[in-house]
């Protein structure tokens, strides 16, 4: 795996995936950036939750269940002073579909948790790590 990142000018810069796709990372606007994209702490936690959710939808569907929509958010606290890594990390997920089995939605997390998102294990490192699950019957959360 692969990445470049690319000083643009003030706190802008675009980073480029191996695989060639590409966003915009920027500072706040008290440190030099326009505003332009997240910042570099706020995608590493959308990478994480990307992560986690890919796990989750990857599982269930694998286990022939009826899953038809994901959404994950996470909120987190981090360190006082530098470095100011992650300390709490409490992700929802909310999960859509027809006839879903709690106790699959929970064995889905858990293993994203415990053993396939890696992002989430290098995380646990330093904070601690909390979820809760939200099962909507239907198509769509909301």
């Amino acid at each position: 795996m692969k990445t470049r990142i690319k000083w643009i000018e003030g706190a802008s810069f675009v980073g480029e995936s191996g695989s060639g796709h590409a966003m915009v990372i920027d500072g706040a606007p008290e440190h030099g950036g326009r505003n332009l994209g997240m910042r570099p702490m706020e995608a590493l936690l959308t990478g994480a939750a990307a992560c986690t959710a890919f796990d989750v939808v990857s599982i269930l569907r694998k286990g022939r269940h009826a899953v038809t929509d994901v959404v994950v958010t996470v909120e987190a606290e981090r360190a006082p002073a530098s470095p100011r890594v992650f300390t709490a990390l409490h992700y929802v997920y909310t999960v859509a579909g027809q006839g879903l089995d709690r106790r699959q939605v929970e064995r889905a997390v858990l293993l994203s948790k415990e053993k396939y998102c890696s992002a989430t294990i290098m995380l646990a490192r330093t904070a601690t790590i909390t979820h809760d699950i939200v099962i909507v019957e239907g198509d769509r959360v909301t």
